[in-house]
């Protein structure tokens, strides 16, 4: 059985929670690391949110994926795949560690740009940050113990703003 959805309001501690992951995880991987990002929900000012941090590293070359893995290894991270999406590496974070997903992202990854797309899109629509949260507390509601079907009844919304996102960038 899995964990309750709860969306919370939007809590300025996510962005302090990200900063002290980010600098435990920059030091592990060092020059690995080409970015580090606070994408998902909580990157968003304003916006409701599970209160689970979600973080992507992009690494220099693909060549430095075994590395990185056994660098986060040693923090407690465990590897778990790239869960059927190519290109992005999941890892279960230490269970003493604030609540956070972590991805290895390899160059060129297309999930990470869809993820910094919508991040920064939403950081400047505050229309679409309201609009997205009352949706996410709606389905929060009607799917509280189903994050696949949560997930699933999200995917027209997200999909509408990357569309938005895209149109503005002139890409994808």
């Amino acid at each position: 059985m899995t964990a309750p959805i709860i969306v919370e309001d939007y809590d300025p501690l996510w962005a302090e929670q990200f900063e002290t992951l980010r600098s435990r995880i920059a030091a592990a991987l060092g020059r690995l690391a080409a970015a580090i990002e606070h994408v998902g929900s909580t990157a968003v000012a304003g916006l409701a949110a599970k209160p689970i941090i979600d973080i992507d590293v992009v690494l220099r070359g693909r060549e430095d994926l075994a590395a990185a893995i056994k660098r986060l290894d040693r923090l407690g991270y465990v590897h778990r795949g790239d869960l059927g999406i190519p290109g992005r590496e999941s890892f279960r974070a230490p269970l003493d560690h604030v609540p956070h997903h972590l991805y290895l992202c390899l160059p060129q990854c297309r999930e990470f740009d869809r993820h910094i797309a919508f991040r920064d899109y939403l950081r400047t629509h505050p229309d679409d940050v309201v609009a997205y949260a009352r949706l996410k507390r709606q389905l929060a509601a009607r799917h509280r113990s189903n994050r696949d079907a949560y997930t699933q009844a999200k995917g027209e919304f997200v999909r509408f703003i990357l569309q938005r996102a895209n149109s503005d960038r002139g890409t994808f």
